[in-house]
């Protein structure tokens, strides 16, 4: 239904005619405009309930010096406001079909991707029972002289527990006096003695395990792979030992390499999100909407604010396969400096050089260890690998996950060289040292 309103003006000459009207009712709020050689006239969109109401006979009356103290247009300088008379116009279903859902009461459907009010304490309240608060004592000679502190989640229900290597393992010239036992509280308040069963100092990442006759509650794994810069996520733990702490943050780099933050040894890749972190946080999960494990709280850059790093969940399934086959992560070392190459990063190149490779992909190699592997097995820089071990390549990650553990075992290696000319070469990985 709309309904036409008109203005009756009693007294033309002391009240100008309205120009903007704004009348407020229950189902919505209704406007008009007018000018001098037009009669005012406003149109309001309501609902079935209240239509059935204004069907019935209509008084029109008359209000006296009862204006809201904000109004203050001329035509209400007389101390009487307007009077109103209403009248149906028809309106066509296809309008009424545009302005009203079929069902008033009905409430709208809420979006399986969209980010409502309840959508990050949904997630936390998935993961939160599985999260732990990790101690673990440190001192001298036998003197506890302090305790290191950290978090980590429950990822299955055997009782392992997944967290960082630096929380519980001693590698920074302190003395544990734990003798790798670790003292693990849940969110609902047991607490438990934990055994370090494996830890990975390069990737730090390690496993707690802790026994329990009742169930245990467990935290599901996602897939890192598939976040994007922007996308919420939830950093849980217990920093500053504030256990069932939660905050919330965006993924603001999805493949954040640990050169960019200045670490050595061999190349990692982080998740960077803006969650607020601290000392405590180390080992618990990184959450995305869904309550799914995407990554693993490690570091933030101290005297920055939403610089937060975590390791993702798809290189931490990897290791934790590691631990499970062999007790350890093994990892190839070929002895390559590599760079991945795209569209405009070739063009450039070969617009510094005429004989840079024509290719479309593949991984640059502009450094080459001396007496590695790869030296040995004739690689010079400027070598772009456009297939290895037979299979096509464009970029770093393809390279480690085709050599996966393999060690000692001869790969075939396909490059392009200046003036397009192709070699295939034969490398033996060896193990990667990472003494510290």
């Amino acid at each position: 239904m709309r309904l036409a309103l008109r203005n009756i003006v009693r007294d033309s000459k002391r009240i100008s005619l309205l120009r903007i009207a704004a009348v407020a009712v229950s189902s919505g709020v209704a406007f008009a405009n007018a000018n001098a050689d037009t009669k005012p006239e406003l149109s309001i969109g309501i609902s079935a309930p209240l239509r059935k109401q204004l069907e019935r006979p209509w008084h029109i009356g008359q209000i006296t010096d009862s204006r809201p103290a904000f109004l203050s247009w001329d035509q209400f300088q007389s101390g009487i406001l307007p009077t109103f008379s209403f009248r149906d116009i028809p309106v066509s279903p296809d309008d009424v079909k545009k302005e009203l859902p079929a069902d008033a009461s009905e409430s709208p459907k809420p979006c399986p991707h969209c980010l409502g009010r309840d959508t990050i304490a949904n997630a936390a309240a998935r993961v939160g029972p599985a999260v732990v608060n990790l101690s673990v004592p440190q001192g001298f000679h036998g003197i506890t002289t302090g305790k290191s502190i950290g978090s980590g989640t429950i990822i299955n229900k055997d009782g392992m527990i997944l967290t960082c290597a630096h929380v519980v393992v001693d590698f920074q010239g302190l003395h544990s006096s734990s003798k790798g036992k670790v003292a693990v509280t849940l969110q609902d308040g047991r607490t438990f003695e934990g055994t370090v069963v494996n830890a990975d100092m390069h990737s730090d990442i390690a496993i707690v395990k802790i026994n329990s006759k009742a169930p245990l509650p467990t935290a599901e794994l996602g897939s890192s792979g598939k976040l994007r810069p922007g996308d919420w996520v939830v950093a849980m733990g217990c920093p500053l030992s504030l256990q069932n702490t939660v905050t919330a943050g965006i993924v603001s780099c999805v493949d954040r390499k640990s050169s960019d933050l200045g670490l050595g040894g061999m190349r990692r890749e982080y998740l960077q999100t803006d969650c607020a972190i601290n000392a405590g946080n180390s080992g618990g999960p990184l959450v995305n909407i869904d309550g799914e494990v995407v990554g693993v709280n490690i570091m933030k850059v101290l005297g920055a604010d939403g610089l937060s790093f975590a390791v993702p969940i798809d290189s931490v399934s990897k290791i934790i396969e590691h631990f499970k086959k062999s007790g350890r992560v093994i990892r190839p070392w070929l002895g390559l400096k590599m760079v991945d190459l795209n569209e405009m990063i070739i063009a450039q190149l070969k617009e510094r050089d005429p004989a840079f490779p024509d290719v479309k992909r593949g991984v640059l190699v502009p450094t080459v260890t001396p007496g590695s592997p790869a030296d040995r097995a004739g690689f010079q820089p400027g070598d772009v690998v456009i297939e290895f071990d037979g299979k096509p390549v464009g970029r770093i990650t393809e390279i480690i996950e085709i050599m996966g553990d393999k060690i000692g075992i001869p790969i075939k290696v396909v490059v392009r060289r200046a003036k397009d000319s192709h070699v295939t070469l034969t490398v033996v990985p060896e193990e990667t040292n990472l003494d510290f």
